[in-house]
């Protein structure tokens, strides 16, 4: 019998057995106390596998102190162990008498068990990384979140933080190595990302790998902050050259032999199971029952409706000639719309944005009676990390409140990101959108297992019904209709979305045909949709949940307001949307519902 095939024995063990201990404990316990038992014993049991997230959550002290000099394992026998992982915990939770819960208490253990049979979707798949076709693409792989999280993340306040850093750096190493283990082990089934996908990988790699030794950030940064309690930067560099640029230069020798297999075929479709894989992920990513070919006529249609809207702003202009898409692409060309492209113009770009959210400011209060108390800052994509990065994301502040919300934002090129389009940037990502969900989530008393949940339909839905939130209160009304069309230009994108992630996966569509629907669609710049539809190949399915979730969220608010009628209140609609935290789409509708106001 394999190692694999035992430790998956081992592990099944233990978890019957602390199952038993449960079951035993529990006779004198509530179903809710079983509950909350059973749901710090997962939050437990993630912290111990996952040191990078007991260290972001500032809770890698007492008995997880010793994450901090580890990495998450990312070997065969770990994927087998989170392979088994969700029918495990499923298990589990069904030994609780659901119907002996209500209120909060149900809805955790229903956003729980969604959660975990969602998981089981993709888990019956021999190939993939959980909610991912692929182990190494060019947006995902230890290559890249590692060295940002070391930089980023781990704190060095004394030498044993900073022995640890060369822990984790030693630990990189090993990881690098086990991710081309299995890559290799999914390419001998077959399962190999695109071409594109593949070189782009590959010329990354060999980025990082031929940086100056001094200049590599793993270095770099020990340099930086630990020289007060030793020589670690020349430490970090001898791990470097002896151990992670070995690792490196076998992780890209391993995907050179890879891409002689590649094909130019996008879509996941061409893998074996890749239809029934495909479903699954939509599954996880819209946290509804939708088809392909449904989130495909639903990205069709409110495209179309999106469209018309454009289309009246920009003759009020005097644009009148040329499709939607062609006479935005014109906007870009209008004096002061551009930022330059250079240090001075990056920083002059996030100062704006800084300005917009401050702008909102004095109107919130109006619409929301539950705010977070921690603050949001705005921040450029680090660099060594913007070709590989999305165009914007939002990083929540950690548990322990020791770090800001914060809006990171790639300006690799500041073409991509015109003065018009930024506001509503900022409302999406910060004011009232991910900052509001999130940090009201890190601020809250639901269970960390609960917090550290993520469903991407509800908090991207939740971010682009902030758009149009923001545009709700006036923020558009002095005059400002280049903001107003760039809100609608951001709508059109996740629309668009829809329709090129299933054409991709569902459909057929080459990499070819999905940029050019996107940009004669909405006229976004060809670098930028290029780099989008890059990763939805990459990465399919999560595309499709920002505008499913919108849908979702705005006609929940319709439906909620026709049904209350004059008792409906915007504000307790919002603070008892945002307080449910992170939960499936099903849930949260359930939840508001049953709201009687």
């Amino acid at each position: 019998m394999s190692l694999p095939d035992r430790r998956q024995i081992l592990m099944g063990a233990a978890a019957t057995a602390l199952t038993a201990g449960l079951a035993s404990a529990a006779q004198a316990a509530t179903p809710k106390d079983q509950l909350y038992a059973l749901f710090d014993a997962f939050f437990d049991e993630d912290l111990s596998q996952s040191p990078e997230q007991a260290t972001s959550l500032g809770l890698d002290t007492g008995k997880h102190a010793d994450a901090r000099s580890r990495l998450s394992d990312r070997s065969t026998a770990a994927w087998l162990r989170d392979r088994a992982e969700p029918a495990e915990r499923i298990a589990r939770l069904k030994t609780i008498d659901r119907k002996a819960l209500s209120g909060d208490d149900a809805i955790n253990y229903d956003t729980a068990l969604f959660n975990y049979e969602a998981r089981q979707g993709t888990s019956r798949f021999d190939f993939g990384d959980g909610a991912r076709p692929f182990v190494l693409t060019q947006f995902y792989g230890s290559y890249i979140s590692t060295p940002s999280f070391l930089d980023g993340r781990h704190k060095i306040a004394s030498a044993a933080d900073a022995d640890a850093y060369l822990g984790r750096m030693k630990a990189f190493a090993t990881v690098l190595d086990q991710e081309t283990q299995r890559a290799g082990a999914d390419a001998a089934k077959g399962v190999i990302p695109a071409d594109f996908i593949v070189d782009k990988a590959i010329a990354q790699l060999q980025q990082f790998r031929s940086l100056p030794v001094e200049k590599n950030v793993l270095v770099a940064s020990a340099a930086r902050r630990a020289k007060a309690y030793g020589d670690y930067d020349a430490k970090a560099a001898a791990i470097l050259t002896g151990e992670i640029h070995p690792a490196l230069d076998r992780q890209i020798a391993a995907l050179q032999a890879m891409r002689a297999k590649a094909v130019h075929d996008a879509g996941i479709g061409r893998l074996k199971d890749g239809d029934a894989f495909y479903a699954a992920l939509l599954k996880i990513y819209t946290t509804t029952n939708k088809t392909p070919e449904e989130v495909h006529r639903l990205g069709l249609e409110e495209g179309a409706e999106i469209q018309a809207r454009m289309d009246e702003i920009l003759k009020k202009r005097g644009l009148t000639q040329g499709t939607v898409g062609q006479r935005m692409a014109r906007l870009n060309t209008m004096p002061g719309q551009v930022f330059a492209n250079t240090d001075e113009g990056r920083a002059e770009l996030l100062a704006y944005c800084t300005e917009r959210l401050a702008k909102l400011q004095p109107l919130l209060p109006q619409w929301f009676g539950v705010m977070p108390k921690t603050p949001v800052v705005v921040r450029r994509v680090p660099a060594y990390t913007e070709a590989g990065s999305a165009g914007a994301y939002y990083e929540r502040p950690a548990l322990d409140g020791s770090r800001p919300g914060a809006v990171y934002i790639n300006l690799r090129d500041t073409a991509e990101r015109p003065r018009w389009s930024l506001a509503t940037l900022m409302h999406h990502e910060g004011a009232p959108g991910h900052h509001f969900q999130l940090a009201l989530v890190a601020e809250s008393n639901l269970p960390k297992l609960r917090q550290n949940m993520g469903f991407s339909a509800n908090t991207e839905g939740w971010a682009l019904y902030a758009e149009q939130v923001a545009m709700e209160m006036g923020i558009y009304d002095d005059g400002d209709d280049l903001g107003l069309l760039g809100m609608y230009q951001a709508r059109l994108f996740r629309a668009s979305r829809c329709v090129v992630d299933t054409g991709i996966h569902a459909k057929g569509w080459s990499r070819e045909k999905a940029i050019a629907y996107m940009i004669e669609t909405g006229g976004d710049p060809e670098v930028r949709v290029s780099r989008e539809v890059e990763r939805y190949c990459a990465n399919p399915g999560q595309a499709c949940s920002y505008k499913v979730g919108h849908t979702v969220w705005a006609a929940l608010r319709e439906r909620t307001k026709q049904r209350l009628g004059s008792k409906f209140d915007i504000k307790r609609f919002h603070d008892t949307a945002l307080l449910v935290g992170p939960a499936p789409l099903t849930v949260l509708e359930g939840v508001l519902d049953r709201w009687q106001g």
